[in-house]
């Protein structure tokens, strides 16, 4: 009896060993083909961010808690005492001149006309606005957080208060200001008509100051953000502590057919 058993042993091995071994043979393949994914720095540069290969040319800052502590400390630099009786008195005149000059140069480069309809985002107490009418622009309105009527009105840059396509021009200084950017950027070009311009004013050589939400070291994460429209140009400027200037012109829709 126990020979018999002991005969039967290799026929009952065989199919296990074959088994076995197909198996292993299967795991090693597909092992083979399947490519090994690393989480690195560049790929978590922000929570809840879109990919964007050049990640490691924006760092978003790190240290809020929530959206609401961060919208908190911009309201503490918008509605500080100091800062808006500075923004409304000595600085005033200074910064209006100046953004006259920004604006008329865009104009004369054919970036901007007296007939465009203008937004300023992130204007705090209307500078900006009151350069744009000064030199013709007169439908020019700006958005902030906190409104200052009659030349800024509230709103949310990440989430503009305005319908699709309402403007022909858009300008800010205060995109290192976004938490996120690709919600900033998305809602210049939804709010954008085809063919409007949107300027930057970034800095890409020095960190900004302790209120900014983000850090911009070159340009390439604009251009992969901005997928509506095209860069048309940039340059170096001197914009209050801000060095480069970035210009992109969204898209004209394609014609069909039937048009």
């Amino acid at each position: 009896m126990r020979v018999a058993i002991t005969s039967k042993l290799p026929l009952l091995i065989k199919p296990f060993l074959l088994c076995l071994f197909t198996s292993l043979f299967v795991l090693l393949f597909i092992a083979s083909q399947t490519p090994l994914h690393r989480l690195t720095s560049s790929t978590t540069t922000a929570t809840n961010s879109p990919s964007i290969s050049t990640s490691a040319d924006l760092r978003i800052r790190s240290g809020y808690a929530s959206y609401e502590a961060y919208i908190q400390r911009q309201l503490n630099k918008t509605l500080n005492p100091k800062l808006q009786h500075i923004w409304t008195t000595r600085d005033w005149d200074r910064k209006v001149r100046v953004f006259s000059q920004f604006f008329d140069n865009l104009k004369r480069r054919g970036l901007l006309s007296n007939s465009s309809r203008a937004l300023s985002i992130g204007a705090r107490v209307g500078q900006e606005v009151a350069a744009l009418r000064q030199i013709g622009v007169n439908d020019s309105i700006g958005i902030d957080l906190v409104p200052r009527p009659p030349l800024v009105v509230k709103g949310d840059f990440h989430a503009q208060p305005f319908g699709d396509e309402t403007f022909d021009f858009e300008f800010s200084n205060v995109f290192d200001h976004a938490l996120y950017p690709w919600k900033f950027v998305g809602e210049v070009e939804r709010t954008l008509r085809p063919g409007g311009v949107c300027v930057l004013h970034v800095s890409l050589t020095k960190g900004t100051d302790k209120y900014s939400a983000n850090d911009l070291y070159s340009v390439r994460p604009l251009v992969e953000m901005f997928k509506r429209s095209d860069l048309v140009e940039q340059r170096k400027i001197d914009g209050f502590g801000l060095d480069t200037e970035v210009v992109f012109r969204k898209k004209k829709k394609k014609k069909t057919m039937t048009d």
